[in-house]
């Protein structure tokens, strides 16, 4: 039996998309059906992982947040917070530094309005904010599990990184964006807490992923699969290359492994 983790964009769907080919559907299906757990592991808190994604196959459980909450068959296992004091200095640094962040809850997403607004990214990001509903900063202290920030320089996420890196991880999504995390949580601790509730020993683990925070997983699973599409640190990273998403990449990743065999 295998333990096979999965991100969602760029590995489950395409960019833009929040549908699965029917391969990628019928895989997880065959893999389940013979006896394999497939989880969904991704940087994407619960909010951002609805119904109408989990609901087009089912999975075994869901790791969120980049290994900040974990669920297994619908019943929570842990979910990590920033606590109100940590919250408070995160805002304050983003203020000091003119960071703009969206502040990424299981219920709730945050983001700035008005004067909270730093950077020219993210003013142009106002109607996107507006049609989504993210709600205010005020109200976020407490309520968030991690950011997804921008910085128009280097020099101010040098700074948050400066006040806050002895709680928080910082991990680069390319052009000034970056994702940000309570100390000490990744997708690979996610794979660490799961297989120790369910007692799985680390050969059966397998990762499959395609950017960069999918490094941590990618690189604790003992079997990495990178999708066609992935960036050159995950490409450079696998155990194996599969095709594109949309090129039957998961259909092809589960045969090449094998749990696709009766």
């Amino acid at each position: 039996m295998k333990i096979i983790f999965f991100d969602i964009d760029g590995t489950l769907i395409c960019g833009g998309s929040e549908l699965m080919s029917e391969s990628t559907k019928e895989a997880i299906r065959i893999a389940r059906a013979n006896g394999h757990i497939c989880m969904i592991n991704t940087g994407r808190t619960k909010r951002l992982v609805g119904e109408n994604l989990t609901g087009q196959v089912e999975f075994d459980g869901l790791l969120l947040g980049c290994g900040t909450e974990i669920e297994y068959h619908g019943k929570q296992l842990m979910h990590k917070t920033f606590s109100m004091e940590e919250s408070k200095a995160i805002l304050a640094a983003m203020k000091k530094y003119h960071v703009d962040a969206v502040l990424e809850g299981s219920r709730e997403d945050y983001a700035p309005r008005g004067e909270e607004v730093f950077t020219e990214t993210f003013r142009h990001m106002a109607r996107e904010i507006e049609n989504r509903k993210y709600d205010r900063y005020a109200n976020a202290p407490g309520n968030y599990d991690k950011l997804y920030a921008y910085a128009e320089t280097p020099a101010g996420m040098d700074g948050m990184k400066h006040d806050l890196s002895e709680i928080l991880d910082f991990i680069d999504r390319e052009q000034g964006f970056y994702e940000i995390v309570p100390k000490g949580y990744s997708k690979a601790t996610a794979i660490r807490y799961i297989t120790d509730y369910l007692k799985i020993p680390m050969e059966d683990t397998v990762a499959i992923g395609d950017s960069n925070n999918d490094l941590p997983m990618l690189k604790y699973a003992h079997t990495s699969i990178a999708m066609g599409n992935s960036s050159k640190q995950v490409l450079e990273t696998a155990d194996y290359i599969t095709t594109d998403v949309d090129k039957d990449g998961i259909w092809n990743a589960l045969k090449w492994l094998g749990v696709l065999d009766k």
